[in-house]
């Protein structure tokens, strides 16, 4: 009796064991796959920026200017959400984002409008690695992390800096509804290297540099869809 009881409870413990790999194998494959995307986000901007003129006509000026600026921004993106077994995933794809921030120097000659600068970063993309844990077979949160890349414009009489580039760090979750379509909220923010520029000669004396060290930080809401 006692054998027929150890056996049972073996039987037992293997068949639940059994079902919940099963169930586990099941979250992953709701979220595996490749998809796209629609965004809505809401960007914090914060540039650090500073001009400094050295020469025997500029007389050596030093100047430094922040700029800090919210906005609402949408975008897109595809990936592929790859199923690693038991309930974890890697999320792989890239987004995009249109918005720009700008950060511009005043001249202190008030004569001199041709003088003034402006640096403008836009067209941010993101390319993108996310380990996913699936909690159920609705319900998942992940961490990213990407590489992201900026466009750099300016206007006035100065040389064009090279593309910015910086990692960006986030944490999401993941909620798929009756229809299929999935939710998406995600919190992150990207650090970006310092950008430079200096005059060409006209307006600007080749003695003059500028320079900028962007931030941000965001919220952001999207619906996608496996495919």
């Amino acid at each position: 009796m006692n054998m027929l009881k150890k056996n049972t409870l073996v039987a037992a413990c293997a068949l639940a064991l059994g079902s919940a790999g099963t169930s586990v194998l099941a979250y992953s494959d709701h979220f595996a796959g490749p998809y796209v995307g629609i965004s809505v986000s809401g960007y914090g901007a914060g540039i650090d920026g500073n001009s400094t003129s050295t020469g025997i006509n500029s007389g050596g000026t030093d100047n430094s200017v922040q700029i800090g600026k919210v906005a609402a921004v949408s975008g897109g993106e595809i990936g592929y959400a790859l199923p690693l077994g038991s309930a974890f995933l890697v999320d792989v794809g890239v987004s995009y984002l249109a918005g720009e921030a700008k950060l511009d120097y005043q001249s202190d000659d008030a004569g001199s409008i041709n003088a003034n600068v402006a640096l403008k970063i836009d067209e941010l993309v993101t390319y993108y690695i996310a380990p996913t844990l699936a909690l159920s077979d609705t319900a998942s949160v992940y961490v990213k992390v990407g590489l992201s890349e900026a466009d750099i414009g300016v206007t006035g009489d100065i040389t064009t800096p090279g593309n910015l580039s910086g990692t960006t760090w986030a944490l999401g979750t993941r909620v798929v509804l009756d229809s299929g379509i999935f939710i998406r909220s995600e919190a992150g923010y990207t650090e970006y290297n310092g950008i430079s520029s200096h005059g060409k000669g006209n307006q600007q004396a080749t003695t003059t540099t500028y320079s900028a060290q962007p931030t941000t930080a965001y919220g952001q809401i999207s619906l996608w869809m496996r495919f």
